[in-house]
């Protein structure tokens, strides 16, 4: 008897680690602090996503704080990887030999998503590569990141859209992004026309440029989320809303966001979308110790070139 109870102590404990190792892994790899209190929360971020999909079955989440993981097993078995940190120079996947880390996983399939300002990389270093894992990219001189009041009007037909209802918000939406050529393989997720107000800044590498003042007067729809397809099968999403911390409250944009990492793990889901009720102290948790939000910048002469203040 007691043989047999051992027999199915070690039978139970396999098949706890069979349905385990069958659980997708959703890695999340949060930046560093940036910017003012309520913005740029990348732990906070990441941690409330893990918080909203716990109960999600099949799905093992791990967040990593401060930028690229220590811990060389990180991306090890993952379904996909949740970028949510400062970009530029500084992004995390540019760091060393990085891309060429999630280069492989993306070659075997890995889901990449990128919020906000992850979602630039710099035109010598990732450019190529973002276009090709996540179908966009801000680029400097071309895209700029104004604040105004996005309003989405429709969404299509798409698993990352199930159950979110068009809505409206004030954010940092970044537009003119960089897509690949001809859409190919990119489906728009969350579209609007910026208002006159995305045009009041000077020219600058993130503020403004003639095409984009072409575009906001003619009245062209900008995309600032998209589902991406990859040869081989892996998939990849680009969100360029997040600079508010408190939005995340907003059931409808924090839905698409939650959907489109089960899309990305190809993880099915579900009809309605992903449903999570965070709480306000689950929403104000988690934020980075910051110093007071930063002054104003000072009045600059017509003509002078806009500083980068991102």
């Amino acid at each position: 008897m007691k043989k047999l109870i051992v027999g199915l102590g070690v039978l139970g404990w396999l098949a706890a680690l069979a349905l385990q190792a069958a659980d997708k892994k959703i890695v999340f790899i949060a930046g560093t602090p940036s910017h003012g209190p309520g913005e740029h929360e990348h732990r906070a971020g990441c941690l409330l996503f893990q918080t909203c999909l716990q109960n999600t079955p099949g799905l093992t989440t791990v967040v990593y704080s401060n930028g690229w993981p220590a811990d060389p097993q990180a991306f090890a078995n993952a379904a996909t990887i949740v970028v949510y940190a400062d970009g530029g120079g500084g992004h995390p996947l540019l760091q060393g030999d990085h891309l060429k880390t999630i280069g492989a996983l993306m070659d075997q399939g890995v889901g990449l998503v990128c919020l906000h300002y992850a979602t630039e990389p710099t035109m010598e270093k990732g450019e190529r590569e973002f276009l090709k894992w996540i179908g966009g990219a801000f680029e400097i001189n071309w895209s700029v990141n104004p604040h105004w009041d996005a309003h989405f009007q429709s969404l299509p037909e798409h698993p990352v859209a199930r159950g979110v209802k068009p809505f409206h918000i004030l954010d940092e939406w970044y537009f003119n992004m960089r897509f690949r050529d001809g859409m190919t393989g990119v489906t728009p997720l969350l579209s609007a026309v910026p208002d006159g107000s995305t045009t009041n800044r000077h020219d600058g590498p993130h503020e403004g440029n003639p095409a984009m003042r072409a575009m906001v007067a003619r009245g062209d729809l900008q995309h600032v989320a998209w589902a991406a397809e990859r040869a081989g099968g892996g998939r990849g999403f680009g969100f360029t809303g997040g600079h508010f911390h408190k939005n995340w409250a907003n059931d409808h944009m924090r839905k698409l966001v939650l959907n489109a990492i089960l899309w990305t793990a190809h993880v099915e889901v579900p009809a309605g979308g992903v449903d999570s009720h965070p709480t306000p102290a689950q929403l104000a948790a988690n934020q980075d110790e910051k110093g007071p939000r930063r002054p104003p910048a000072p009045p600059r002469a017509p003509g002078a070139p806009a500083p980068v203040r991102r």
